[in-house]
């Protein structure tokens, strides 16, 4: 039994389920093992582009099977991947190079790309549905390939997965998994405390508790997940010269000790160090207290008697929402108010629902293990300017050298002008029972749910 915060809105892949692949239920054409290199599933072989990069050939295993017994081919990875070209689709931006798919025979799939996209390989880690299933449009759960099934799902309590006994790689030798949805990181750790949980991720200062335990085993995993304070446009939040200051004022080291317990990476850049290659060793925004205070001054924020800045009838505060029951996400953020009022600016936290799409600033997590492009697009190309063109370059590209070169160019191009605060890659946490064999290590994402992080391998686990 494992217990999670997050629970999905739904099990499609289409919609958004298991972005990483790893889904259980479903299949990739490829997946990615821990060092984030491609292997097959679903593909006989590792996909190839074609010769000027507009498009990419893929040869399908011939012995798999659904779960409702039915046979998987072409027409399945066709009707899963044409079923993203609708407008409308939830994930049309992420496969924004998609021109259409073909099948070329019972075998072979042809994905046609608008431009050469260098990272389109690791798009196809993405669920594929059953064509009968997607044109049936069913309630869920939809029909899979995967190691697992989906025997239970009661929604805001537990998803029961049971083995696949007719999966074309053998059934998963741990043949039921339950997955609990319990967003109260305490009440987690109550759980794991009480023998009902055998495995759960837990902020460092709670997981620390269970280290020597007798039995458990207490895991730790780099994450290429940012957590960043967002800072949309507004009279305050929108002004670069506030942005500029708060990054300054922000001791980030001092905060992952504080907040994190030092387990994470201090990081004022968009992009994660568990990315090494497009990192820009040269570019940080350090902290510096007086020149955050200069560069207010010269916007004409001015410090009032109660220390608090203004700039004529607007006083220098905001709210930053964050997950309730969050303890990580709450630590973080007082420990950037406390910077923040260090130069006159006044934060104050305010939890929200998970979930709930709170507008105005609050903690964001961001970050991709495979390729920044597919997190830093959407959230940095609107700001324009030196950011956008970093990005475009980045995509109008398929050299390694060339899109590291972008990436590296976008981050000197942040530092000077930030778009938001960077804070940290947090450590990833995990309490396991010590049943099983075959958990292996894998860099983390943004959050830790029942797909990916220390359970992404499950189905080959083993009882010891």
């Amino acid at each position: 039994m494992i217990g999670v915060a997050d629970e999905p809105e739904s099990l499609d892949p289409l919609r958004g389920y298991a972005p990483l692949g790893a889904a259980k239920v479903f299949d990739g054409l490829v997946e990615h093992d821990p060092v984030r290199a491609l292997r097959p599933v679903l593909a006989a072989e590792l996909p190839g582009p074609s010769s000027d990069g507009r498009s990419w050939t893929v040869r399908l295993r011939d012995d798999v099977s659904f779960s409702d017994g039915s046979a998987f081919d072409s027409a399945d990875v066709v009707a899963t991947y044409r079923a993203l070209l609708v407008d409308s689709a939830p994930l049309r931006s992420r496969f924004w190079m998609l021109a259409g798919v073909e099948a070329i025979d019972k075998t072979t799939v042809r994905f046609d790309l608008t431009r050469p996209y260098a990272a389109f390989a690791d798009l196809l880690v993405l669920g594929v549905r059953s064509e009968s299933d997607i044109r049936a449009d069913p309630a869920e759960p939809p029909v899979g390939t995967g190691p697992y099934q989906v025997a239970e799902w009661v929604k805001g309590e537990r998803l029961v997965l049971a083995a696949n006994q007719a999966y074309f790689a053998g059934a998963p030798a741990i043949t039921k998994v339950t997955v609990e949805f319990v967003p109260d990181d305490e009440v987690r750790a109550q759980r794991m405390r009480e023998g009902k949980l055998d495995g759960t991720e837990l902020p460092a200062r709670l997981a620390t508790g269970f280290a020597g335990v007798n039995g458990l085993a207490v895991v730790e995993h780099s994450s290429a997940g940012l957590l960043a304070v967002s800072l949309p446009d507004g009279p305050v939040t929108g002004d670069p010269a506030v942005r500029l200051a708060l990054n300054l004022a922000v001791d980030r080291e001092a905060l992952v000790e504080r907040a994190l317990g030092g387990r994470g990476a201090p990081t004022s850049l968009p992009v994660p160090s568990a990315l090494a290659e497009f990192v820009e060793p040269g570019a940080a925004i350090k902290p510096d207290l007086a020149r955050a205070r200069e560069v207010l001054d010269a916007a004409g924020w001015a410090a009032g008697g109660d220390g608090v800045r203004s700039k004529g009838d607007t006083l220098a505060a905001f709210e930053i929402g964050y997950p309730v029951a969050d303890v990580t996400a709450r630590d973080l953020v007082a420990a950037f108010a406390q910077a923040a009022r260090e130069i006159g600016v006044t934060i104050t936290a305010a939890p929200t629902p998970r979930g709930s799409a709170a507008q105005g600033p609050r903690l964001v997590a961001f970050g991709d293990p495979v390729d920044p492009d597919l997190s830093l697009y959407p959230l940095l190309h609107p700001a324009g300017g030196d950011l956008a063109a970093a990005l475009d370059a980045a995509r109008a590209t398929t050299d390694p050298a060339q899109r590291a070169a972008a990436f590296r160019a976008l981050q000197r191009a942040y530092a000077s002008a930030p778009t938001m605060v960077v804070l940290a890659a947090p450590t990833h946490s995990y309490v396991m029972r010590e049943n099983w064999t075959g958990y292996e290590p894998v860099v983390d994402a943004t959050g830790a749910d029942h797909t990916w992080g220390a359970w992404w391998n499950l189905q080959r686990w083993a009882p010891r």
